[in-house]
């Protein structure tokens, strides 16, 4: 717990302190992030923020393991920490270079697979009673699909840096509880970055600097990995798959519903746009600091129930499970299929 906590301080401390230097950085070099039609900020920003998220929580996980090798012996796999960290790394790379130099969807999504495939070598994948290729199918679809929901999510100030945030401290609790080292020094390492960018991405009034895809996109690989690696001993995996699902159930709903709206309207899901859930929650009179807040509370009601489904029967499981779905179905026909066209895509048949 003792090294859990140093991680989280030290990559909390590193993403406040380098954030502003990143920021002048940012403006350097052309990192700038101008207002269009199919975004929701209004004036020129900073981007590169996720620079600082990546350094603070790699430079806390190596430093960790480092301190662990040398004082409680080879308790951790490093070959696994450094694959994962080494999958992260591209995967923020391949975002940094999306920001300056926008890579077509086709080409985005297939260089993200190297860093899946990377994840794959390491030893971390789906790991179910299926014939191996499907695991591997599966373990790809995870990644990817997470990866780029929350990257989708990035749409307003402070939603992915307040999802990433309550995400990793649930995470990291649940797996303190199940006494998985790895896990939660992974995840506490990315709260604490996510907290220390928050203060500068939060919009108070505005965000000062955005992390852009190098950010979303390491975000949400290392929040895919988690979900694949979190263990529940005790448990039956018909159970325990729900859990990571749950915590993650935002990204996953909003990427579903973007996908549904733009489908009924003959629209590429692959472009920007202000449909997203955090934009209608805009529209429907919500402030940008209470659109983040509420990603943060829909985000921990989520992790509540997923710390309670860790320990439950099959039957309360799929109780909860059924009601969240039902809840997610009520909420898609409510905002998708009964509001009207001001309230689904904004201002004008344009937006994307």
């Amino acid at each position: 717990m003792a090294t859990v906590m140093a991680i989280f301080i030290v990559a909390l401390a590193f993403a406040a302190v380098s954030t502003p230097r990143v920021r002048e950085l940012a403006w350097r070099l052309g990192f700038v992030a101008m207002p269009r039609q199919d975004r929701a900020h209004q004036e020129p920003t900073a981007m590169m923020g996720g620079v600082a998220i990546f350094g603070g929580a790699t430079l806390a996980l190596l430093a960790a393991a480092v301190g662990v090798r040398l004082w409680l012996g080879p308790v951790l796999r490093l070959a696994e920490l450094f694959g994962i960290l080494a999958g992260g790394a591209l995967m923020a790379l391949i975002g940094l270079w999306d920001d300056r130099h926008s890579l077509s969807p086709a080409v985005k999504l297939s260089v993200q697979l190297v860093p899946v495939v990377i994840l794959i070598l390491t030893g971390v994948q789906v790991n179910l009673r299926l014939p191996q290729i499907l695991n591997l199918i599966l373990t790809a679809a995870w990644v990817l699909y997470i990866t780029n929901a929350v990257n989708y999510l990035d749409n307003m100030d402070g939603i992915t840096v307040m999802l990433a945030a309550v995400s990793g401290a649930f995470l990291t609790l649940i797996a303190v509880l199940n006494g998985q080292r790895l896990v939660s020094m992974l995840a506490a390492a990315l709260t604490g970055a996510s907290l220390g960018f928050a203060r500068y991405n939060l919009p108070l009034p505005r965000a000062r600097i955005f992390m852009g895809d190098a950010g979303a996109l390491f975000i949400g690989f290392l929040l895919a990995t988690l979900g694949i690696k979190l263990r529940i001993p005790g448990n039956t995996n018909l159970v325990t798959w729900m859990v990571p699902v749950l915590v993650l159930g935002l990204p996953i709903f909003d990427t579903a519903l973007v996908f549904v709206s733009r489908w009924q309207r003959g629209i590429s899901f692959f472009h920007g746009g202000i449909d997203h859930t955090t934009h209608r929650l805009h529209r429907l009179g919500m402030d940008n600091l209470a659109v983040a807040f509420a990603v943060g509370l829909i985000s921990s009601g989520l992790g509540i129930l997923a710390t309670f489904i860790m320990h439950a029967d099959i039957a309360e499981a799929y109780t909860v499970g059924a009601i969240v779905l039902a809840v997610a179905l009520y909420v898609l026909w409510r905002i998708e299929f009964r509001a009207s066209d001001e309230i689904r895509m904004g201002q004008g048949p344009t937006c994307k």
